[in-house]
């Protein structure tokens, strides 16, 4: 009788490990995982996919201007066409739809609602464009998750007073605002005001690779700008700007409409370089210098303390009202990470131009030690497979902001160079899936230790122009051919419908899989990074 007990008991185990395997368990992920009501979707942004730059009514954005300008983007490519979502995006939707989502990021273009900016009228082509999304989403049980402003907006702006390096921006956004808040606010519950402050004043005004275009040496030999002062006075008017409109957002439209409204943040971790206590606080000055710059403003008032001790008098200053006005301003923390690297202190040790500059905290930031990568590489040079850091940023954002509720805004994965790549490489996307299991697990860890985070959304639903990367960078769940814009799923679209459907994703041949079959069709030559 107990022979045959053990013998009941060892069947029921293999049962039990089998449907657990079934289910993604042998991953050690799945959604049911997850706190109920957690968010999974993907994201996009409106220059990256939309197209159609003088449509209906549109006005040139700051993008639409740089992107054709020789030499400013890989293979001298833009965003005229993008994805073409402007014309399928109902097509889109349906695909966003069958992978089973239930939120899903986008943002407003700016020069699409209005052309002029403030010094014209509002397009009601565009408005109608954003309804027609908003209506289609939620039909679908597809939040719909706003960015009200993601790096582009009416060049106009830019020619008339120089944009971001202006405090007359600021009116021009709580009008931008307001505008979306009257339109779409009784269905968007989750608002986003600026997408990434500290990424858009470093590329854009450090670097200068983004528009505007502005740096200078050591940074960069551009034509006009400076590199240690611009960007800190771009994101001192994008805080205020934000701070304005979540004012007037909480005013008059809050309680009526019932959303919630944040901010997204670019973010690295960092790891000191060396066992040393200097590159230990190197650490902490380049959180401060990415993460803490545009946060500590929106959540205590003022500049992080490590920007004040080393920056100082060339860090703008908040008034009174200013700070009253700033604080506090968030009701989420949008997180986009992708990577993690090394930090080395400049300040008692030797770094390249650039790193030892005040702007940059005296810190290099590095994603190799001794030669060896700190993780897997990625279509991107400085982004690196180490899950681990999205546990550890969202632990340092956890802490340092009294568990505020976060959101992992983007998160995803492009693969290296490859030569002479095959409609097949792009397909199966193993290392996509992997790297998504692993981050999601990562986060995991983090949301079991007590982290208030809400969602999850991958960067992208489709290959898209991946600004200054042009085409040649993939990070979609969708293979958009550049010929036709046909979207083909990728074997990634079958594991995260599976992984939101708590279903079984196996190796056997897919969608993706079936597709290269029946077009027969290689890319040799094509280069992708």
């Amino acid at each position: 009788m107990l022979e045959k007990l053990r013998l009941v008991l060892t069947l029921l185990c293999c049962v039990h490990f089998h449907v657990q395997s079934s289910l993604g368990f042998e991953d050690g992920i799945s959604r049911s995982q997850f706190p109920e009501g957690f968010l999974f979707g993907t994201c996009t942004s409106s220059y990256q996919i939309e197209g159609a730059p003088l449509e209906d009514g549109k006005g040139l954005s700051n993008w639409d201007v740089f992107s054709h300008i020789p030499g400013n983007i890989n293979n001298d490519e833009n965003g005229d066409i993008a994805d073409d979502h402007y014309h399928r995006y109902l097509e889109d939707i349906e695909l966003m739809s069958s992978l089973g989502i239930n939120v899903y990021r986008f943002s407003i273009s700016w020069a699409r609602i209005l052309p002029r900016g403030i010094y014209g009228d509002i397009n009601p082509s565009g408005v109608m464009f954003y309804n027609k999304i908003i209506d289609n989403l939620l039909l679908r049980g597809i939040e719909p998750f706003v960015t009200i402003h993601h790096h582009d907006y009416p060049g106009e702006l830019e020619e008339r007073y120089g944009a971001w390096l202006s405090p007359l921006i600021q009116r021009d956004f709580v009008h931008f605002a307001e505008v979306c808040f009257k339109s779409f606010g009784d269905r968007v519950k989750y608002w986003a005001t600026i997408n990434e402050p500290n990424l858009f004043a470093d590329m854009g005004f450090i670097r200068g690779t983004y528009p505007p275009g502005h740096c200078s040496p050591p940074f960069g030999n551009c034509n006009t700008g400076n590199s240690d002062v611009e960007p800190l006075i771009a994101v001192h008017n994008m805080i205020l700007s934000h701070a304005k409109a979540v004012e007037l957002y909480r005013k008059h439209f809050q309680a009526k409409q019932g959303g919630i409204i944040g901010i997204v943040t670019h973010t690295f971790m960092y790891e000191p370089l060396r066992d040393e206590e200097c590159d230990r606080q190197a650490v902490k000055r380049a959180l401060a210098f990415v993460v803490a710059w545009s946060l500590d403003p929106l959540v205590f008032g003022d500049y992080p303390p490590e920007m004040h001790s080393i920056l100082g008098s060339q860090l703008p200053r908040f008034s009174p009202e200013e700070k009253s006005l700033i604080k506090g301003s968030i009701d989420f923390i949008g997180i986009n990470n992708y990577g993690t690297l090394y930090a080395k202190d400049c300040s008692l040790t030797a770094c390249p131009l650039g790193t030892d500059r005040p702007i940059r905290g005296f810190v290099e930031a590095t994603g190799t030690r001794d030669g060896i990568p700190i993780g897997d590489l990625t279509g991107n040079p400085r982004f690196f497979v180490v899950p681990r850091g999205l546990e550890k940023i969202v632990d340092y954002i956890k802490i340092r902001y009294h568990n505020m509720p976060m959101y992992i805004t983007e998160n995803g994965y492009s693969s290296p160079h490859k030569p002479n790549v095959t409609m097949d490489d792009l397909l199966q996307d193993f290392k996509r899936i992997d790297y998504h299991k692993a981050y999601l697990a990562a986060l995991l860890r983090a949301i079991r230790k007590g982290a208030d985070v809400r969602g999850y959304m991958i960067w992208s639903l489709m290959d898209n122009f991946e600004w200054t990367s042009g085409y040649g960078v993939r990070y979609g769940l969708y293979y958009v051919d550049r010929h036709t814009l046909e979207r083909i799923p990728k074997r990634s679209v079958q594991w995260f419908s599976s992984f939101l459907n708590d279903t079984i994703h196996s190796n056997k041949q897919d969608l993706s899989e079936q597709y290269v079959r029946s077009k027969d069709v290689t890319t040799a030559g094509f280069k992708v990074v």
